[in-house]
C-alpha cells in the first residue's frame, strides 16, 4: 500500500522538534549520498579471529544436530518457506522477486524504492526475509557440526550471488536499517561457522566485494539510525548488527568508533524499549522475543571481543528473560499480544525447534534459572554456541523469588488456574512511543488457554503491507476479546504503523493469589462512555468470569469472543458449547454469554473480515468468532462465564 500525503502529515504530527530536525538532516544526507559512493578504505592482512571456543560444537545435543541437518538438506534441495509461502527456487534465488505476487522490486537507488507500494514492488516482507540470510546461518551451522562441504559451498554461492545482485545503495535491500543490521549479524555467524572450511577466508576477508558490502552496511547504519518515534525494535536491530560487525569484522579505520557508538546505542535502546519489569514496551510479544535474541547475540559478540559491556545492558536482558519465563503458559507459549511478524535475531536451528524454549534455555545458560522457571524440554543448537561466547551474569543480582503474575508498568497480568488454565488480561499502555507502531486496539482484552490450547484467542497479525482491510481487521477492537462501542476502535488509527489517539487504560485491582484470582481495569477510549472489565478465575469451579460494565451516553456495542482454531463451537442463543482435542484426549467447556445481547457466530468471513486466526505472519485460517450486539444507555453490565469440563 502506498502512503497518502495525509498519512505523512499525520506521521509528521507525531514527531517532536528534535526528531523532525534529525529527519531533515537525514534527507540532506541522502541527497549528498546520491552523488556517488565513496571508496572503501584499503585494508590489508586482516584475519578473522572471532571463532568459537574449543569444545563449543561438541556441546550441541545430537537431537538438535539431527533436526538442523534435516532442515539444511531441505534448503540445499532448494526448498524453503517464508511467511506461509513455500518456495522451491532457493537453489538459485532471485533476490528481488516476490513469489506471492509475482512482482520484482526495481533495482533503483535505494532512496527511490517505494517499498510500501505492493503494486510496484511486491510484498516487501517476502523480498526482505530471505535476504536476512538466516537460512544461510542454518546451512553454515550444518557445515560446522557435520564438516560436510556442500553446506559451506551452497552458503558461499548464495552470498556471492547476493553481493553481486545487490550492490551498495541499489534496490530494496538497502532501504531499511533493521534489514541491514540483522543481515550483518547473520554474516558474522556465517563466517564463524565456516571457519573450518578452506574457502572461508577467500569468501570474506580476502574478498574485496565482501569487504565493500560489510563496510557499506556499517556506513549506512552509522548515517541513518532509527529516530524518535521510530526508535523501537528497529533501533535495537541496527545497534546489534553494527556492534556484532564492528567486533567480529573490526578491520576498518572507523571500526573502533562504530563499535563504541553501537555499544552505547544498544544499551540506550534496550533500556528505552524495556519496562523495568522486563516486559518489552511495544507490548508485542513477538518483538519481546526479537529484541531479546538481538540483545543476547550482540552481547556475545562484545564478550567474545573482550569489549566492556555496560552492566545495564546485561541487567535489561536478564530482566527480559525472567519476564518471559514468568508469562509463558504450560507449553512455553507467550501471550499473542500486539503485532507479530515472526522476526528472529539469530537463527541456528531448524523450524521444528521451539523458539521460546530455546530463548529460555539460553537465558538459563547465561543468567542461571530460578526455581519457579518452567522446565525447558529438548535442546537446541543456538544455546551452547551463544553461551560459549558470553560471560555468565546474574549472581548477586536481585531477581523475583516467585513467579510474577502482574507487571504493573506494562499493565500485563497472567492469572493461572488448575489443569493448565492460563488467562492474560490487558490493562497496559497503547503501545510504545508516539506512533505506537505495533500496537493493537485491544484495551481490556483477554486471552484464555487450557493446557496451551487457545480457547479465547488473540487472532494475531497476518499482514503488514498490501492488504489494508486485513491489516485493519487484525489490529481492530472487534478483532480482539473486548468490547467495541459506536462501531469504532478504542484508539484512533492514522494508517499502518500509526495511531494518532491512544486509549488510556488504568488497572484498578489485581489479586492473583487465593482460590479466586481477580483483575479489574478500565479505559477511556470511548469517553464520555467508560468501559470497565473485571475478570475472575475461580480455581475450585475451574471457570473464568468476565464482567463488563459500560456507563455513559447511548451507544451501539459489540462484544467479541474469538475462539482458537482448534475449538469447535455450537451456539444456542446465549450459550456456546466448546469442544477440542489435546494429545488425543477430548476436552470441553461451556461459554455462557450475556443474554442482554444478540449473539451470532462468524467464521471465515471476508466482506468484511471476521472469524479468522493467524498462526503466523502471512497465514490465516478460519476460526469461530462469537459477537454479541446491542445498545446501552446509561449503565449496563454484561457477564460472561467460561467453565471448563473434565
Amino acid at each position: 500500500m502506498s502512503m497518502s500525503a495525509g498519512w505523512y502529515l499525520r506521521r509528521l504530527s507525531r514527531m517532536g522538534p528534535r526528531e523532525a530536525a534529525g529527519r531533515a538532516a537525514d534527507a540532506v544526507r541522502r541527497r549528498r549520498w546520491r552523488s556517488g559512493l565513496p571508496e572503501r578504505p584499503p585494508v590489508t592482512g586482516v584475519r578473522f579471529t572471532a571463532v568459537l571456543p574449543e569444545g563449543a560444537l561438541a556441546a550441541v545435543d545430537p537431537d538438535a544436530v539431527k533436526r538442523l541437518v534435516a532442515e539444511a538438506d531441505r534448503l540445499t534441495a532448494g526448498r524453503a518457506e517464508f511467511f506461509g509461502v513455500v518456495r522451491d527456487d532457493m537453489t538459485d534465488p532471485d533476490w528481488q522477486s516476490d513469489p506471492r505476487t509475482g512482482r520484482r522490486a526495481p533495482l533503483d537507488h535505494a532512496f527511490d524504492v517505494p517499498y510500501r507500494d505492493e503494486e510496484t514492488v511486491g510484498d516487501i516482507k517476502q523480498i526482505w526475509e530471505p535476504s536476512r540470510h538466516q537460512y544461510l546461518t542454518v546451512l553454515a551451522a550444518a557445515y560446522a557440526l557435520t564438516g560436510n562441504d556442500r553446506y559451506a559451498e551452497r552458503t558461499a554461492a548464495h552470498l556471492r550471488s547476493w553481493w553481486e545482485a545487490n550492490p551498495p545503495l541499489r534496490g530494496a535491500h538497502w532501504v531499511s536499517g533493521i534489514e541491514l543490521g540483522i543481515r550483518l549479524l547473520s554474516w558474522v555467524w556465517i563466517r564463524r561457522l565456516l571457519d573450518g572450511w578452506a574457502g572461508a577466508p577467500a569468501l570474506f576477508e580476502e574478498n574485496p566485494v565482501a569487504l565493500d558490502q560489510i563496510w557499506h552496511h556499517q556506513r549506512w547504519l552509522a548515517a541513518f539510525p532509527s529516530r524518535g518515534s521510530s526508535a523501537n525494535n528497529h533501533a535495537v536491530a541496527e545497534a546489534a548488527g553494527q556492534l556484532a560487525a564492528s567486533c567480529a569484522f573490526g578491520w576498518f579505520p572507523y571500526s573502533p568508533r562504530w563499535r563504541a557508538e553501537a555499544l552505547r546505542d544498544l544499551d540506550r535502546h534496550l533500556r528505552a524499549n524495556t519496562f523495568l519489569s522486563g516486559i518489552n514496551r511495544e507490548l508485542a510479544s513477538e518483538y519481546h522475543g526479537l529484541v531479546l535474541e538481538l540483545g543476547l547475540a550482540a552481547l556475545a559478540e562484545a564478550d567474545a571481543a573482550g569489549v566492556a559491556v555496560p552492566a545495564t545492558t546485561r541487567l535489561v536482558l536478564l530482566r527480559m528473560t525472567d519476564a518471559l519465563a514468568a508469562v509463558v503458559d504450560d507449553r512455553l507459549r507467550p501471550p499473542r499480544q500486539g503485532d507479530a511478524d515472526d522476526g528472529h535475531g539469530l537463527v541456528l536451528d531448524g523450524p521444528d525447534t521451539d523458539r521460546w524454549g530455546s530463548l529460555l534455555a539460553t537465558g538459563e545458560a547465561v543468567f542461571g534459572r530460578l526455581g519457579w522457571w518452567p522446565e525447558v524440554p529438548g535442546a537446541d543448537v543456538r544455546t551452547p554456541l551463544l553461551a560459549s561466547l558470553t560471560e555468565p551474569y546474574g549472581e548477586g543480582v536481585a531477581r523475583p523469588e516467585r513467579r510474577p503474575a502482574h507487571f504493573a508498568d506494562a499493565g500485563l497480568t497472567v492469572l493461572r488456574g488448575p489443569g493448565g488454565i492460563w488467562c492474560r488480561c490487558d490493562g497496559g499502555p497503547h503501545g510504545f512511543l508516539s506512533i505506537a507502531a505495533h500496537a493493537h486496539a485491544d484495551a481490556l482484552s483477554v486471552e484464555v488457554r487450557h493446557d496451551g490450547v487457545d480457547v479465547l484467542a488473540d487472532p494475531g497479525t497476518y499482514c503488514y503491507h498490501g492488504r489494508p482491510e486485513w491489516r485493519s481487521y487484525f489490529r481492530s477492537t472487534l478483532g480482539h476479546n473486548t468490547l467495541e462501542a459506536g462501531g469504532r476502535d478504542q484508539s484512533v488509527s492514522g494508517g499502518p504503523f500509526l495511531w494518532t489517539r491512544h486509549a488510556a487504560t488504568r488497572v484498578l485491582k489485581v489479586d492473583a493469589d487465593g482460590e479466586t484470582a481477580r483483575w479489574c481495569a478500565e479505559h477511556d477510549g470511548y469517553r464520555p462512555l467508560l468501559h470497565r472489565r473485571q475478570v475472575e478465575l475461580a480455581h475450585g469451579r475451574r471457570e473464568v468470569r468476565v464482567v463488563d460494565t459500560v456507563s455513559g451516553d447511548r451507544r451501539e456495542v459489540r462484544l467479541a469472543f474469538h475462539l482458537g482454531p482448534d475449538i469447535t463451537a455450537e451456539l444456542e442463543e446465549s450459550r456456546a458449547r466448546l469442544t477440542w482435542t489435546r494429545d488425543g484426549e477430548d476436552r470441553s467447556a461451556v461459554l455462557d454469554l450475556p443474554a442482554g445481547l444478540t449473539w451470532r457466530a462468524h467464521r471465515g468471513e471476508s466482506a468484511p473480515p471476521l472469524g479468522w486466526y493467524s498462526p503466523g505472519f502471512g497465514r490465516k485460517v478460519p476460526s469461530t468468532t462469537l459477537v454479541g450486539s446491542g445498545s446501552v444507555d446509561g449503565t449496563a453490565e454484561f457477564t460472561t462465564v467460561l467453565g471448563f469440563g473434565g
